[in-house]
């Protein structure tokens, strides 16, 4: 602490001001509020005090009374306005308060940005997306390669194999082609009827089972 703040107290920012002043207006406002109630708690009793001393004909009291009574309503008056006015003003300050924050707070963010800006290197980063790119690249030629090697060993042989199914089981084809349409082409029926004679010549072989499940296979 210096000997300007020893002497004349630290000094304030604007936002210290603002709710120093706002805090004071918030007392005062309390304070108006316990007036006009005590003012409002007299309004009360000042009208029954009236009607009680015109019940009993005492007119002169009466009039002092209600005089009494139209300069308290007039104070109650006064003390309404003053507490819209003062709550005004808080209003006023508290907005003034808002917008100091909020550039703030702007004032910040713009400071983060712009220390993020300066250490934003864009050669930098188009350097890592071109290598980036080129590695994706790489990386996709290499697979590629890899599975066209590996087609090359299993290609040959499940070709073969399936050429070997079809070849055992074209035999039975058209009789079940028949038998699930309902209806041989008359082109196929001597074809159809002698591939049924041979299922029937051979109908106790247990490789029929084998080649009717491999039969089912292919139709799935």
């Amino acid at each position: 602490m210096n000997i300007v703040e020893w002497a004349f107290g630290k000094r304030m920012t604007p936002a210290e001001r603002l709710r120093k002043h706002q805090r004071a207006l918030e007392k005062t406002q309390r304070e108006l509020d316990r007036e006009r109630t005590k003012l409002e708690n007299q309004e009360k009793k000042l009208v029954q005090d009236i009607k009680k001393n015109a019940k009993n004909g005492q007119m002169g009291a009466v009039k002092i009374q209600a005089k009494d009574l139209v300069r308290t309503r007039r104070y109650i008056q006064k003390f309404y306005q003053m507490r819209t006015q003062l709550q005004a003003i808080s209003l006023r300050i508290q907005t003034v308060r808002s917008n100091e924050q909020m550039m703030q707070s702007m004032k910040g963010a713009t400071k983060l940005l712009a220390g993020m800006n300066r250490q934003m290197n864009l050669p930098a980063l188009q350097r890592i997306a071109m290598e980036f790119e080129r590695e994706n690249d790489i990386m996709d030629q290499r697979q590629e390669m890899m599975d066209d090697a590996i087609d090359d060993v299993t290609g040959l042989e499940d070709e073969e194999e399936g050429e070997e199914v079809v070849n055992q089981v074209l035999d039975e084809i058209g009789v079940d082609l028949g038998q699930a349409m309902g209806e041989t082409p008359t082109g196929l029926q001597s074809t159809a009827v002698e591939q049924g004679k041979v299922a029937q010549a051979i109908g106790g072989d247990p490789g029929d089972d084998d080649l009717q499940a491999r039969l089912n296979s292919l139709r799935r």
